[in-house]
């Protein structure tokens, strides 16, 4: 009789195997063999998902309204790093980017390409002196702070001028000390949101 009280699982192992001989060299190495394997997955498991995670796609969330509609604060979304990789940005992609100023990351449209002419005036985009057709994607309100009119600007090689579809709700090239995005800065384009629920962005 044991003249103590298991207190832990340890203890009560302890007991049930008293005296019971230790398993074959055989089953050890197998146990071993087993719990490297197991090891050798995870380890590849978590590589691989970092791997995605930083050459692959951009997990990003949304904190503020400066792309509503489209984008809801809060929505979950994934940008792809290798889009521009072959191809251009194009008008009206959604991309994450450091911003140039402060290098935050942002969420916001393109609007203007190397060296277009881009003005607003009134609430209306001109692109070489001619008004923009498309604002199916603008959230409609006020300009807000910003004002409904920003002098034109040409913008340079390499770089894109962006806006976000809650005109009045988004800080962007309009109000950048530094208005336009370089290339090099662009992290990725956005694919699609997955949360909450899935929606596909790339003709949004």
């Amino acid at each position: 009789m044991h003249d103590f009280e298991p207190k832990t699982p340890r203890d009560v192992i302890a007991l049930a195997t008293e005296g019971a001989p230790d398993p074959p060299p055989d089953i050890k190495r197998e146990l071993i063999a087993e719990a490297l394997s197991w090891a050798k997955v995870i380890v590849f498991a978590v590589a691989f998902a970092l791997a995605i995670n930083f050459f692959v796609i951009v997990n990003a969330s949304v904190p503020t309204g400066s792309m509503e509609s489209t984008i809801r604060v809060n929505d979950r979304i994934i940008a792809f790093r290798l889009s521009y990789m072959f191809n251009d940005p194009e008008r009206y992609d959604i991309i994450v980017f450091r911003a140039p100023d402060d290098g935050v990351k942002n969420v916001k449209r393109i609007i203007a390409l190397p060296g277009e002419r881009v003005s607003l005036a009134d609430g209306i985009v001109y692109i070489n002196g001619v008004a923009l057709e498309r604002d199916d994607f603008i959230t409609p309100g006020p300009f807000g702070y910003l004002g409904p009119n920003f002098a034109e600007h040409v913008v340079p090689d390499g770089h894109f001028f962006v806006m976000g579809d809650s005109r009045g709700n988004s800080r962007d090239s309009r109000d950048w000390a530094n208005p336009f995005v370089e290339q090099n800065r662009i992290l990725g384009k956005v694919i699609f949101r997955y949360f909450p629920g899935f929606r596909n962005l790339t003709n949004s």
